[in-house]
């Protein structure tokens, strides 16, 4: 290496990132902006603090990804060649893991230990709920994935479960005393059986530091310099964890952007970034604005709408690009109208050279891409859902369509085993001997209401069997010579909503999913026809997909999977109040200023072409037709920062 000619970070940096990449010693505070080189600029820090003597054994990398961290100490060794094993880089769960090997005796633990999986911890909860007898006691009580994850998130904002069920899940607030008793046998079996789940890792990690002051001495003393990626996702524990590993030297260097906050719903605690100043008094504070990713048209539109929220770092970001379009806002008549538009534009825009990965369609919730999902699927246009399955692919719209099916067509066997097989005790054997006993009556569904059938019903299941029962018999009185929205209402209002609330973690946004589904649903008066148009809409779904490059498909993509991405021609849809802001979001000042936030970070995914989407007229969930509110993030938006592009009645749509 004494060979080698020192770096020239003039050379590589701009004069902002090379400010914070070749300062000096305490406490760094570095607010990095959309596309500013946030992954460059920590990667040359590393570099220049083992060029400036500094042993790499003293230097932690803290990312949330462990392919971030392999791709920034990548970086590092081609820029100064040497062993990047001696670095300490990894995610939270990775650095917690090499320190409890070595130090978890001392909290009564064996060091070979065994760590579960997400799917190894639900099952591990499943069987304390078995063993406490709570799967027979009562139907109501959350399954394993709901309460693992409300244990995982009271832990990792480090309050108590109670305030988690009071804030959160507040229609399981009454069984809070069951949920503890859960909780604590849950911890006992993996003291037990020496078995650590993800969140252990952590809380873990931070009680030796805490209650063990030798082990916290020596990892402080030895980690001279903390770097974190992210900051602004980090949640309470892994603050609190980086404070005490960084208590010694001070060197600490946090980078984020408080503007791109957005993952409160996981736990990321919005003060961590904001108080860090208050916390270090003494930190400095970096600033990266120069954006090389968007034009300044766009890079206009996002200054100008973060400039509403009160609490923030100011910082304006700035264009390296040149040209460019302004944005379009787009006012189709229905959300009909604006799949029609979307999907004309990216056709147009694939005809004209421009390949289809390098356009993004992004929204709120998953359920708003359904309309535009149905039109790219009958035009044949191949997409990539980055924000989960497609639309009529997910296991609660598969769950309502099957009750439709049955009472369409009684005799339908594939709905009804997967209607039997939602119920905990009930596999595929006792499905088929419960449905050959159905289809053995004049009435199928008349025959589930009765005695004869419930007596087939296993044990562990009797308590979920009256919920079926309920939505049957709310079916049977809705009858078949209605809509299919009328259909789905029963189903959901009778027992439906209860299930997915101890099933689902995420049961509010398949809630929301549903009453999509139902808003659609109006538009047919023929339970065959509606049954029809979605055979042949999942048939093409499938067909859209297979044989093609993945360049060859657009992305759709909520706005929370498509942080940290980018692409040349962004669209962003349903932009009117009561889907983008979201409604639910809406306790406080800081809830919808992480929504504008959410518009922030969604604005400045885009490179070169942006279309703000905002449809006028919609049908809600009782089939009436309202006029919709333009988002009041394009309200805050200057006439001056948009083209408008006029829509005509009947535009392009095929419904």
């Amino acid at each position: 290496m004494s060979d080698r000619q020192p770096i020239a970070f003039e050379d590589e940096l701009n004069q902002q990132q090379l400010q914070v990449v070749t300062s000096g010693r305490g406490p760094m505070l570095v607010l990095a902006g959309a596309g500013s080189g946030k992954t460059r600029t920590l990667t040359y820090r590393v570099a220049y603090l083992i060029e400036q003597g500094v042993d790499p054994h003293s230097i932690l990398l803290l990312t949330f990804t462990n392919k971030a961290a392999r791709e920034m100490l990548f970086r590092v060794e081609s820029i100064v060649p040497f062993d990047v094993k001696k670095i300490w880089g990894g995610t939270f769960h990775h650095i917690g893991n090499r320190i409890l090997r070595s130090h978890i005796h001392r909290i009564g633990y064996d060091p070979d230990f065994t760590i579960l999986d997400q799917t190894d911890s639900i099952d591990l909860i499943n069987s304390c709920l078995d063993e406490l007898g709570h799967k027979r006691k009562d139907g109501m009580l959350p399954q394993g994935s709901v309460l693992v994850s409300i244990i995982s998130l009271a832990r990792n904002t480090r309050v108590t479960t109670e305030e988690v069920l009071e804030q959160r899940y507040p229609y399981f607030f009454d069984y809070c005393e069951q949920i503890e008793e859960v909780e604590q046998h849950y911890r006992d079996k993996k003291r037990r059986l020496n078995l650590l789940d993800f969140d252990d890792l952590l809380c873990l990690w931070l009680q030796i530091l805490e209650e063990h002051p030798t082990v916290c001495d020596f990892y402080a003393g030895r980690f001279e310099f903390v770097l974190v990626d992210e900051y602004q996702d980090t949640n309470k524990l892994q603050a609190d964890i980086i404070d005490l590993m960084a208590s010694r030297h001070r060197n600490v260097m946090v980078v984020g952007d408080d503007s791109q906050s957005i993952y409160a719903f996981r736990g990321a605690n919005f003060a961590n970034i904001m108080q860090f100043p208050e916390r270090y008094p003494d930190a400095d504070i970096y600033k990266l604005e120069y954006n090389y990713r968007s034009s300044p048209h766009i890079l206009t539109l996002a200054n100008e709408s973060i400039t509403y929220n009160q609490n923030q770092f100011r910082k304006e970001l700035q264009p390296v690009k040149e040209g460019g379009t302004q944005p379009y806002m787009v006012m189709p008549s229905t959300m009909q109208q604006q799949a029609a538009f979307v999907a004309d534009r990216i056709q147009e825009l694939v005809y004209n050279g421009l390949e289809a990965d390098n356009i993004a369609v992004l929204y709120r919730a998953h359920y708003h891409s359904m309309e535009l999902q149905m039109e790219l699927s009958r035009r044949n246009i191949a997409f990539e859902i980055r924000s989960g399955i497609r639309f009529f692919e997910q296991a609660h719209i598969k769950d309502i369509v099957s009750y439709i099916k049955i009472v369409a067509n009684p005799s339908d066997e594939i709905a009804w085993k997967r209607i039997l097989q939602l119920l905990p005790g009930i596999g595929k054997k006792t499905a088929q001997k419960i449905f050959d006993h159905l289809a053995a009556a004049p009435d199928p569904l008349r025959a589930c209401l009765d005695e004869s059938t419930a007596k087939k019903v296993p044990k562990g299941a009797k308590p979920h069997w009256s919920s079926v029962q309920d939505i049957i018999s709310a079916l049977i009185s809705t009858g078949t010579d209605v809509s299919p929205a009328a259909l789905i209402k029963a189903i959901l209002e009778n027992g439906y909503r209860t299930f997915m609330r101890s099933k689902y973690t995420d049961a509010r946004s398949r809630g929301e999913d549903i009453d999509q589904f139902m808003e659609f649903a109006w538009q047919y008066n023929s339970l065959h026809d509606f049954l029809s148009e979605l055979a042949l809409m999942t048939g093409n779904e499938a067909d859209g997909v297979q044989d093609t490059d993945a360049r060859e498909r657009i992305k759709l993509s909520t706005i929370h999977q498509a942080k940290g991405l980018e692409w040349s021609v962004v669209f962003i849809i349903s932009l009117v109040e009561g889907r983008f802001p979201n409604p639910h979001n809406f306790d406080s000042l800081e809830d919808e200023e992480e929504e504008r936030r959410l518009f922030y970070v969604a604005v400045t995914r885009a490179k070169d072409i942006l279309f703000l989407c905002s449809p006028i007229y919609a049908k809600d969930n009782t089939g009436y037709t309202s006029v919709m509110k333009p988002s009041r993030f394009l309200r805050e938006i200057g006439d001056g920062h948009v083209e408008k592009i006029e829509m005509h009645s009947g535009y392009g749509s095929s419904y």
